[in-house]
């Protein structure tokens, strides 16, 4: 299973005891009791020129399950199938382009307003959670008003894909080895030998994304045992802001800098990022709580036409 440029023989992951040499460079080693050699290539599949990575199918794979999740709560709230294919529509574009230009204008201003045509590379990678929030939310509204639909009942039915959605792209970063924590002594760390690290560290990845799949778990059992969308609405989507964004400021504080210019700064981007959709979460749980609401009901189906009686 070895990737295209490795040898026969290499393997992509293993467990395994570790020996540490500390900083003075002493022979002095620490034995860890077992860590994860994490060595997985991040192309699934090279022809050529032509690769699809792992990232981008975690990707495909959280807007294709989104969608699914959003098209079940349509036709169980009785809606026609036609705005299952607008909201997909503006969902995905949106999201898409945010996450775009979430990375670009969040992460590397300089170099992309100098150079704004690569702003349209997405194969060269660069994808933003934060950006695809925003843009998530701007795609809703729109959808919303040409459809004239609430928009609070969008944010709500679309927050309960959101969590799956996380977890899915969170395992994408796992694949690339990127975004994970500091180095750690528990027994789970993560070797990333394509990162070029040599001491096991925490794979944040998978801490966010098994905070994102409870999250998932939370607003769907709310949603169809408790019914909480149509009678309190606004909750649904504070409790996915909360769970989605909470849990990214907390583990922030043991990720690796992303980005240069963090280093030295109090609160990583990513969390200054996370703050505004953590108050805006607070701010709608605590809105749909003192609020009453039935919410918009299903499109009323035209009653059955009763048969006339014959005339005796």
């Amino acid at each position: 299973m070895a990737g295209a440029a490795e040898s026969s023989g290499a393997r992509k992951f293993s467990l395994r005891p570790l020996r540490l040499r500390n900083n003075s460079q002493s022979t002095m080693n620490a034995i860890l009791p077992l860590f994860v050699r994490w060595d997985v290539n991040p192309t699934m599949i090279s022809i050529g020129s032509f690769e699809i990575r792992y990232y981008g199918l975690m990707w495909a794979l959280a807007l294709g399950i989104s969608a699914y999740i959003f098209s079940r709560i349509i036709k169980r709230e009785g809606y026609p199938d036609k705005l299952f294919d607008s909201i997909f529509w503006y969902g995905v574009l949106s999201t898409i382009i945010g996450a775009r230009l979430g990375h670009c204008l969040f992460y590397d201003p300089g170099y992309y307003l100098t150079h704004p045509v690569e702003i349209l590379y997405i194969h060269q990678g660069g994808l933003a959670s934060h950006g695809a929030a925003v843009g998530l939310l701007v795609g809703l509204w729109l959808f919303s008003r040409k459809n004239k639909m609430p928009y609070i009942w969008s944010l709500d039915r679309i927050a309960i894909a959101v969590g799956i959605a996380g977890a899915l792209v969170r395992i994408g970063n796992l694949m690339n080895s990127e975004i994970y924590g500091h180095a750690t002594s528990l027994p789970w760390g993560f070797v990333f030998v394509r990162a070029g690290e040599t001491q096991p560290m925490h794979p944040t990845q998978i801490y966010e994304a098994l905070c994102y799949l409870a999250t998932f778990g939370i607003l769907c059992w709310l949603y169809y045992r408790r019914d909480i969308a149509r009678r309190r609405p606004g909750i649904l989507f504070g409790i996915g802001l909360i769970g989605t964004f909470l849990t990214r400021f907390f583990i922030e504080y043991i990720k690796t800098e992303q980005v240069p210019f963090e280093e030295g700064w109090a609160l990583y981007m990513g969390q200054w990022l996370s703050i505004p959709f953590i108050l805006l979460g607070i701010y709608m749980i605590w809105r749909g709580a003192t609020r009453n609401g039935s919410g918009p009901g299903p499109v009323p189906k035209a009653p059955a036409a009763t048969p006339k009686k014959k005339k005796k």
